[in-house]
């Protein structure tokens, strides 16, 4: 696991030195790159951890927590990361209005998302009162 994290922080340390060098000629093209590099570093983060989110998966329904609620987590971490990653690309190109506008959709995709819980918990709550 040591040997690729070094080699994953050696590529992405490799593709800040292609931005910083196609920037001073072509600033599209810097985005660019560290767009893809960043896919390339997302991609081997889901593979890696490909095996660990199977065991939670298994230790959560082991503790009789509903596969619904455990989706809801994976999407949620999701939503996070793919947010924190495009924000920050868009503000490494200097269009912070733009990592603005992408980081208020990923907590609007968010609230989306608690929904069902918080109705599971308001009719929780309703059970309980009237027992």
């Amino acid at each position: 696991m040591v040997e690729n994290c070094f080699t994953v922080a050696v590529f992405c340390l490799a593709g800040v030195i292609l931005s910083v060098l196609l920037k001073q000629y072509c600033s599209e093209h810097s985005v660019t790159a560290a767009a893809a590099v960043c896919a390339v570093a997302a991609a081997a983060a889901v593979t890696m951890l490909e095996w660990p989110l199977s065991e939670i998966r298994y230790f959560f329904s082991q503790a009789g927590v509903s596969e619904s609620y455990i989706e809801l987590i994976f999407k949620s971490v999701s939503i996070c990361f793919i947010t924190n990653i495009s924000s920050e690309l868009c503000r490494s190109s200097g269009e912070t209005a733009i990592a603005s506008a992408a980081e208020m959709w990923g907590r609007a995709a968010l609230t989306v998302l608690c929904i069902p819980v918080l109705e599971d918990i308001v009719q929780l709550i309703d059970k309980l009162v009237q027992e």
